[in-house]
């Protein structure tokens, strides 16, 4: 990313950082879905790629066991410090950084969830890149958002398009191109996701 995307991407995250869950409080059981789809090992390390709140931590958590490991980044120092304030850091580490620059060794994680994430970086090529650099083989990509693209534009006043990097055929040659598979791709009104294998 940018400086100048990082700062966009801050600005629009940071104003809602507070009353983030709020706004969507039913997001949870597509949440644990998305997780679900990871399979994650007990014992394993999951990582939450730009986190937020840290909504998905305690479905995550589940999936890993009390000997596993959640990790948390998100480039919002305000959406970290949210999910401080909400006792999400209980369940694992969170950290203040660019998912484009992960601080994590190669093959770090067992699966990876992006919630909302791949519409929000400039270059998706390059994140999806370091998401499969920091997974191990075998490991699974959850890219995710609790409803569809077709809802969300419609929330937003706007209409899909077919440049949209989440439509399949555009989403399928950047994951492959980065070291994935993609393995299931579900976009209709009541989740958007994208299940990718290393």
């Amino acid at each position: 990313m940018t400086e100048r995307s990082l700062d966009d991407t801050r600005a629009f995250f940071a104003a809602k950082a507070a009353t983030w869950e709020e706004k969507y409080p039913d997001d949870g059981p597509a949440f644990a879905a998305a997780v679900a789809g990871l399979a994650l090992p007990a014992g394993g390390v999951a990582l939450d790629a730009g986190c937020g709140t840290g909504r998905a931590f305690l479905p995550l958590r589940a999936a890993v066991g009390p000997s596993g490991h959640v990790v948390g980044v998100d480039v919002t120092p305000e959406m970290i410090w949210s999910a401080r304030d909400r006792g999400r850091g209980a369940h694992g580490t969170l950290l203040i950084a660019d998912v484009g620059r992960l601080p994590l060794r190669d093959g770090a994680a067992d699966g990876v969830l992006a919630s909302g994430l791949i519409s929000h970086v400039p270059q998706p090529a390059e994140v999806l890149a370091e998401l499969a650099r920091v997974t191990r083989p075998g490991g699974r990509l959850a890219l995710f958002h609790p409803v569809g693209r077709a809802v969300l534009a419609a929330r937003r006043g706007r209409t899909l398009t077919p440049d949209d990097v989440r439509a399949e055929p555009n989403l399928r040659p950047l994951l492959e191109a980065a070291g994935w598979a993609l393995l299931a791709f579900h976009d209709g009104d009541d989740r958007y996701l994208a299940l990718a294998g290393r």
